[in-house]
């Protein structure tokens, strides 16, 4: 089907709609991997945001249910140069345009992205439609007036505590949008998980007899969550705190710092991050639009963004607090930054 993407700053691009066909609206933002669409597609993280590719040809491999990192698809929409027809591989189950039917995304093909992406690292992120329609000046304005990505972590986040059972050490999942290997990673070294839905108070998480707590990953801007940071601050100093992206930035937020919208924010697998402790640099996945401007007093910056020397890891001695703002758990890869999971399961096993 014919449409268009219309972009916040007023540019239009025709081509074709598929996946769900219907209208849609979100932060357009790039990723630039070459593989691991599936992944992507299935981040909670990336609630909210149209996702243009960098890669030209997406679907090659197709879909398959193992790698899913999430139960549904969270995007609001899907940019690629072009889609291929006859996906090839063995674990193969399904096409890439039945997967995002499936799952009611509206993605749009045939677009120079190369194009686009440019004109989101010069203007930065933006709000941008897809429409099969011929819309209105009023319409365009109304549809972006209404947009808002504020009750994104409620929306990702699990309803209900559960429990995956481990041998290991015990500890509390904050869930605000959790990646599947991030819970694998800390299962294949034993622990025994609780997760938490993303509003539990601090007196229920403490209730259940941990050895440490996880602050996950996930969508939107870490400044919303105010009621998130009050409770977070009531775990500090009682239990070891470990955390990754969007639980970067909360801790950042509950000890006295602060975070800043990148232009167009870090997403891929091909980002540099130099690990100051070990005075080595790691290749990494990234997915994040927002980043730590002021570092708590009680915190010291572990790691740093070579690409624009942004902060990626911090520590606390003082709090037993280790997090990072890159995923470690990296799905598909690169796995180089696994051994994160070795650090944070070592911090929780010191104690308080």
């Amino acid at each position: 089907m014919k449409g268009k993407l219309i972009l916040e700053n007023g540019q239009v691009f025709e081509g074709k709609i598929f996946g769900e066909l219907k209208d849609t609206v979100g932060e357009i933002v790039f990723n630039t991997g070459m593989t691991g669409y599936q992944e992507l597609l299935t981040d909670p993280s990336y609630c909210g945001q149209i996702v243009v590719m960098t890669y030209p040809m997406i679907g090659n491999y197709g879909i398959n249910l193992e790698d899913m990192e999430s139960d549904v698809s969270r995007l609001k929409g899907f940019i690629i140069k072009e889609d291929a027809k006859l996906p090839n591989n063995f674990r193969c189950e399904m096409t890439l345009d039945g997967f995002l039917r499936q799952n009611n995304v509206v993605a749009f093909k045939g677009v120079d992205t190369r194009q686009l992406v440019k004109i989101i690292r010069e203007q930065g992120a933006m709000k941008a439609i897809i429409t099969p329609e011929d819309l209105t000046a009023k319409e365009i304005q109304e549809k972006f007036d209404n947009f808002s990505n504020k009750e994104a972590v409620k929306e990702v986040s699990t309803k209900e505590i559960y429990e995956i059972p481990g041998d290991g050490l015990r500890i509390g999942v904050m869930d605000f949008g959790v990646k599947r290997n991030i819970l694998r990673n800390f299962s294949k070294r034993g622990c025994h998980l609780v997760v938490f839905p993303w509003d539990t108070k601090a007196e229920e998480i403490l209730s259940y007899n941990l050895d440490g707590v996880f602050l996950s990953n996930g969508p939107g801007d870490p400044a919303d969550l105010g009621n998130v940071i009050e409770e977070i601050k009531k775990l500090v100093g009682k239990l070891p705190i470990t955390a990754i992206c969007l639980g970067h930035q909360l801790l950042a937020w509950t000890l006295g710092g602060s975070t800043t919208k990148l232009k167009y924010g870090h997403r891929g697998g091909n980002h540099p991050v130099k690990d100051l402790d070990r005075n080595r640099i790691y290749i990494t996945s990234q997915n994040h639009g927002y980043v730590v401007d002021k570092v708590p007093a009680d915190m010291r910056v572990t790691h740093i963004n070579l690409n624009d020397n942004s902060v990626e890891g911090m520590k606390s001695e003082k709090y037993n607090i280790m997090c990072v703002q890159y995923h470690p758990e990296a799905w598909p890869g690169p796995q180089d930054s696994e051994y994160l999971f070795d650090e944070f399961v070592e911090l929780m096993k010191k104690g308080m």
